[in-house]
């Protein structure tokens, strides 16, 4: 009887039966799902990672790496000769011979002739005065072995021969001071005497100079001085923008009481014998290259202590914040050290997040230029171009909450 009615029920309802059959099937489906999930994972541990996932706030890093640095301090200098000496009379006489002005001589060469005045007759009057001398401390050492003189007459025989020689000397020096030679290779830079003029001992002949080298003096501030050390190279730009290429020659120990500067002094080439001997010039020495990280200014950021830093990702994707020292900065790029040679740095972002935070990533592509090797100064780069997080379908920027304040 009952199950003549249910029959009549389901042919009178048979659309909606069908319907009933169908939501008992997706009960029972979504049941068995919760089961299997509730047998692979806990419900709360689930939950919780939705709600952690859900959390995270999403930024943008790029990968930088270490390239070749090397730095370079920059002075202002003055230029000299290598050589330059000011020859003066040693003897008094006429002069017989000279160089012209501008003339270029060797080592040695003859450069003035002053008159003899009878010093070669005085040399050869000592020399015999010595022979004598010489003879009668011979024959007083004979006397002197048969008891024929005293001690003392012999060693005043002995005095008498060194006197002699003494004057030998002297009277060679003065012969020779007769005749001026070149005491290095240069050119004659000025030339106050004339041929026949008559000159004293310490007057003035010429002016020698060597421009093969140049020497380089400059003042370097202490607070770069403990950045230098000798064999350094150096460049010197000229006013009208040549360039003289040396080495960093001497450093002092000691600081100048009134400026508290050290000088330095540096050897340059001198190839085509430039005339630029005691011009200013700006010196240019080039540091020992290191590893370093070029970035874009403003990537840098300031702790509460004004360290400065950068924000970057570790392996576990977890905000940190790592100080670095700037080497050196324009308006377009940034060079650091500090960092590893491999390193994920932020972005943006970086403001909506506090450090330690594990974060959602998405890496970008650096807009840095490759690197050429640096030899006096860092490379010229356009600043680094980032993707709007906005064109990723992520989150915006603007729909972030900021997080709690960063330590």
């Amino acid at each position: 009887m009952v199950a003549t009615r249910a029959t009549l029920w389901l042919a009178r309802y048979k659309k909606l039966s069908w319907l009933i059959l169908v939501l008992m099937l997706l009960a029972f489906w979504l049941w068995r799902g919760e089961l299997y999930q509730a047998q692979s994972q806990a419900p709360d541990e689930q939950r919780a990672l939705q709600q952690t996932t859900a959390k995270l706030f999403f930024v943008e890093a790029s990968d930088f790496k270490a390239e070749p640095y090397q730095a370079e301090v920059l002075l202002q200098g003055k230029l000299a000769p290598i050589h330059s000496v000011n020859l003066r009379a040693q003897v008094s006489g006429t002069v017989l011979t000279r160089p012209e002005l501008g003339q270029r001589v060797a080592k040695n060469d003859a450069l003035i002739t002053v008159s003899d005045d009878g010093r070669r007759v005085q040399l050869e009057q000592a020399q015999a005065d010595l022979a004598l001398r010489q003879a009668q401390v011979s024959a007083g050492a004979r006397l002197r072995a048969k008891q024929h003189i005293s001690e003392t007459d012999y060693l005043s025989l002995k005095a008498a021969a060194v006197s002699a020689k003494a004057a030998v000397a002297n009277a060679k020096l003065a012969v020779s001071h007769s005749e001026i030679v070149a005491p290095f290779a240069g050119q004659v830079d000025s030339l106050p005497v004339e041929q026949g003029g008559f000159v004293q001992v310490g007057d003035e002949l010429l002016t020698l100079v060597d421009v093969s080298r140049l020497k380089l003096t400059a003042h370097v501030p202490q607070q770069a001085v403990l950045k230098l050390n000798t064999g350094l190279p150096v460049r010197a730009v000229l006013l009208d923008g040549r360039e003289l290429n040396g080495k960093l020659d001497f450093i002092a120990q000691a600081a100048d009481d009134q400026t508290r500067s050290f000088a330095l002094e540096a050897k340059l080439d001198n190839p085509h014998g430039w005339r630029v001997a005691g011009a200013s010039v700006g010196l240019h020495i080039q540091l020992p290259k290191q590893d370093a990280i070029r970035l874009s200014p403003a990537l840098l950021a300031l702790n509460k202590q004004s360290q400065l830093g950068v924000y970057l990702l570790d392996e576990q994707d977890r905000m940190q914040w790592q100080q670095v020292t700037l080497l050196s900065i324009t308006t377009e790029q940034a060079w650091v050290s500090g960092l590893p040679s491999s390193v994920r740095l932020v972005t943006r972002g970086a403001d909506f997040v506090a450090a330690g935070t594990v974060v959602n990533v998405r890496m970008a592509e650096s807009a840095l230029p490759e690197a050429k090797p640096i030899e006096t100064k860092p490379t010229e780069i356009k600043p680094a171009e980032t993707i709007p997080l906005e064109q990723s379908g992520e989150p915006a920027l603007s729909e972030f909450k900021p997080a709690e304040p960063r330590p």
